[in-house]
């Protein structure tokens, strides 16, 4: 990075300006919570917000609100980190024709058509940074996305296997073998439609913040089932993770500027303009000093795993691409995720660097193929937003669903769980509860997060019976 940069970014001299008062923009969404929180009591994400982690209301569904599979959820915000609670959720019933959609749809629900030619459920975390918009923004747009792209594919997925031509024109006889001899499943298709989801609501987001005259972003964590799979797309750094009686499966990866350390060096390897001739896109163990010029030392480039050795050029003692390690990590001095949706309009500080350019707006999609699973009744899906994580590691929020769902079968005065839809939010408040010190078992390293939480747990035995998100 150039030394007038540096001095501007961390070295201001002389009184600092005048604070200026805040332009006024239209926001493209108003701020708010997800609707099945509307009965749960006021929303605390208001700039009066405690900041002891301590005095950080929980919130939940109400009881009388039941969400798909009886699915449970539970969510605080920061400790005065921002104004507002940047993330937001969104869950519901997918119902995929092939018919036209009237214009009729519950933005909440998602009660996507009347009549049901696929169905499926959806669950989604959104995790903003720079304001809520973009995860609002997010909630509002990604199912309706969704849902477009499975119904332009629908007769693939409900085909022996996806044809050549989905109108049924054949133009080759062999043309069944070599979708065969590709391995294309329909699986392949439900990943194919998430993937231009997710592409699709980056557009949106990015048209709608510029019109607003608004910035920000979001990660997004999306499970959907259809067809006896859960799909579990990610872009960003929440986690979702399958909890069963022996095993704790990660059904997620985290995508940071570590994680993506060569994708991200390969492409200013390629495009070195995107730099400005500002930054360095070298991986060295820390950041270089004056001193260092001249010496041999350890560094790595795009195309390496391993390490090796060069002599210290001036080029080499610019700001690194991807400085700061594990959760310190940042892009560009700037940002802490290198997937996600929005940021089209984010720039390194007092430059005209963009950071889009870097980001990628894909996720990494697993499948879980439930019908090849004994399920037990308390096998169920975690999905949290960083904040969790930060704090917890998979195997301790493993431990703690176990002892929780054991706990409640042997208690002879509850209901069977299955029966008791709202347990399952219990359960999150229960681990968000944790990350703020108020369990009897806190962490090992005493570590409380101050950040926004959202939690969802999916119990997978009943799989949707009896619950349909109304």
């Amino acid at each position: 990075m150039s030394a007038g940069w540096f001095r501007r970014r961390f070295l201001p001299r002389g009184p600092l300006p005048a604070p200026q008062p805040p332009r006024p923009h239209s926001s493209p969404v108003p701020y708010r919570r997800p609707r099945f929180l509307r009965d749960a009591g006021s929303c605390p994400g208001t700039a009066d917000a405690p900041s002891l982690p301590e005095a950080r209301p929980v919130r939940c569904p109400a009881r009388s609100r039941t969400l798909p599979w009886n699915a449970g959820y539970a969510e605080v915000i920061n400790a005065e980190k921002s104004e507002f609670n940047e993330d937001q959720a969104a869950c519901g019933k997918l119902c995929i024709q092939r018919c036209e959609i009237g214009a009729e749809e519950d933005q909440e629900w998602l009660t996507l058509c009347p009549e049901e030619f696929l169905t499926g459920h959806y669950w989604a975390l959104f995790d903003g940074h720079g304001g809520p918009a973009a995860a609002i923004l997010a909630a509002n747009t990604l199912h309706s996305c969704l849902r477009r792209q499975l119904a332009a594919i629908v007769e693939g997925m409900v085909a022996t296997q996806p044809p050549m031509h989905l109108s049924g024109h054949c133009v080759c006889a062999s043309d069944p073998q070599f979708v065969k001899e590709k391995g294309i499943k329909t699986e392949d298709l439900v990943i194919g439609a998430l993937e231009n989801a997710f592409q699709e609501c980056d557009e949106v987001i990015g048209r709608e913040l510029e019109a607003a005259g608004q910035v920000g972003g979001c990660t997004a964590l999306v499970a959907v089932s259809l067809q006896g799979k859960l799909y579990v797309a990610n872009a960003g750094d929440s986690r979702a993770i399958l909890v069963r009686r022996d095993e704790v499966r990660p059904l997620s990866s985290e995508f940071t500027p570590e994680t993506e350390r060569q994708r991200i060096q390969q492409l200013a390897f390629v495009y070195p303009e995107l730099l400005a001739g500002e930054f360095t896109r070298l991986e060295f163990p820390r950041r270089l000093k004056g001193d260092d010029l001249g010496q041999k030392v350890l560094f790595r480039d795009h195309h390496m795993n391993g390490w090796s050795y060069k002599y210290v050029e001036k080029s080499d003692l610019k700001y690194p691409l991807i400085h700061g390690q594990g959760r310190q990590a940042r892009l560009l001095g700037t940002l802490a995720v290198s997937r996600g949706l929005g940021d089209h309009q984010l720039r390194v500080l007092d430059t005209n660097i963009h950071l889009k350019p870097f980001l990628l707006s894909v996720p990494q999609v697993t499948v879980l193929d439930m019908d090849q699973l004994e399920l037990q009744e308390e096998d169920v899906v975690v999905m949290a937003t960083d904040g969790l994580w930060d704090v917890l590691s998979n195997e301790q929020v493993a431990q703690m669903v176990r002892s929780f769902l054991l706990s409640t079968q042997e208690d002879p005065h509850r209901v069977h769980l299955q029966d008791d839809p709202h347990r399952f939010s219990e359960l999150a408040q229960m681990l968000i509860h944790t990350t703020q010190g108020k369990n009897d078992d806190p962490t090992e390293e005493g570590q409380v997060s101050y950040d926004d939480i959202s939690v969802f747990v999916i119990p997978l035995y009943s799989q949707g019976q009896g619950s349909n998100g109304h």
